[in-house]
């Protein structure tokens, strides 16, 4: 910490980002108590400047947020701290609080909607609404979840065979979508999957 540059009231802006998907979720400042708090209790901690005050993300919602890495920028006066969330970072209950677009100049598409997917199937286990067909799923359970899953597999397969590559995004994202209600259904999180491919990849690396 003593490596940092605290501006000349104390702080420190600090960029908090997705540890897995990358998307910035918000911004925010910390003075000295607060990194040290952060650092100690591997959850995010900031000062608030309206309150004049330290604060806990997500003491008060549940939302807090794990910290996996905090990186400096090159001159020691900014902070990126990479966290996996636990819940939405916007107190509006958006998952991030860059949830406004205002301008948008081409087509591409992060990985920004596989959170939204997620989060959307997480809500619709939830609340269940009527008409939706993930509601339907989650429904009929399991083995309908399972079935679905093996008939995209067997489309994903088909559509590779005939070399139809427009035919086989369709099916993948399919599949995809499905896979990701099986992992909802088994309270199994999409992010331990990721986990797991990481540490698979880092051990290759060591070998």
């Amino acid at each position: 910490m003593t490596k940092l540059q605290f501006d000349e009231k104390g702080l420190i802006p600090v960029i908090v980002q997705h540890a897995i998907t990358r998307e910035v979720l918000t911004l925010a400042y910390m003075n000295k108590e607060s990194y040290k708090k952060t650092v100690e209790t591997k959850e995010t901690w900031f000062f608030s400047r309206s309150r004049q005050e330290l604060w806990h993300k997500g003491e008060t919602s549940g939302h807090t947020q794990k910290v996996i890495s905090i990186r400096k920028d090159c001159d020691s006066d900014a902070l990126i701290v990479e966290v996996l969330p636990n819940g939405p970072a916007c107190h509006t209950g958006e998952g991030t609080c860059f949830h406004t677009m205002l301008e948008k100049f081409d087509d591409t598409v992060g990985y920004n909607i596989v959170t939204s997917l997620i989060n959307l199937i997480e809500e619709r286990e939830q609340s269940m609404p009527e008409g939706a067909y993930t509601t339907y799923l989650f429904e009929k359970g399991v083995d309908k979840i399972c079935k679905k899953v093996g008939e995209e597999s067997a489309e994903v397969i088909i559509a590779s065979k005939n070399n139809d590559a427009e035919e086989l995004k369709w099916e993948a994202a399919d599949l995809f979508y499905h896979l990701l209600v099986l992992l909802q259904n088994q309270k199994v999180s999409f992010y331990d999957l990721l986990q797991v491919l990481q540490k698979r990849h880092d051990s290759k690396k060591q070998k």
